[in-house]
């Protein structure tokens, strides 16, 4: 709207200075800066409503495709600059780690089938060893039946041990008692 430059401000200050003076300069100064800005925020809600009732009524489309129709050599090396800007972004760290997590995850998902199943044997083979086990007494009862024989015959055996040894300590002190008392008597 307004182009102002750097020639003409110092023209607008130098007028200001003399009209309004330089005690009151500042304060004036203060005031159209807060009415400036208060201009400038106002254009800004204006442009904001008419964007936002440009795109309710579809506008901004039929403006792109206009654009497009008219500079197609533009429109195309849009989409490639669009591309390589995709092409850019991507970072392969982030999909590595994305299947490490999916992995992972596999790796979890097998683990705690194989202990289900670890599990499942092991309550299979201890009800097959309980029904095992009230199968197994009359097969003992048997069993303890035709070791008793046995058992007597282990108690004819001779003992081996420190009883055994002195028993034979004694018998033989004994024979060489009775030999001498032998040879007393024939003397």
């Amino acid at each position: 709207m307004f182009d102002l430059g750097l020639t003409e401000l110092l023209l607008i200050g130098i007028v200001a200075l003399i009209v309004v003076g330089p005690k009151d300069l500042p304060m004036m100064f203060r005031q159209v800066g807060k009415f400036v800005g208060k201009a400038r925020g106002m254009a800004r809600e204006f442009s904001r409503a008419m964007d936002d009732a440009a795109d309710g009524t579809g506008i901004k489309d039929i403006s792109k495709t206009l654009k497009a129709a008219s500079h197609p050599v533009q429109t195309g090396m849009d989409s490639v600059r669009k591309a390589a800007s995709d092409l850019t972004k991507y970072d392969p760290e982030s999909e590595t780690g994305k299947l490490a997590a999916k992995r992972k995850k596999t790796v979890e998902k097998a683990k705690d089938t194989a202990v289900k199943k670890a599990q499942e044997r092991q309550e299979a083979a201890q009800a097959e060893q309980q029904k095992t086990a009230q199968k197994k007494p009359k097969a003992t009862a048997k069993k303890t039946a035709a070791k008793k024989p046995s058992a007597k015959k282990s108690a004819a055996k001779p003992t081996v041990g420190k009883a055994a040894a002195q028993k034979s300590v004694t018998k033989s002190a004994s024979k060489k008692s009775a030999s001498k008392t032998t040879s007393k008597d024939k003397a």
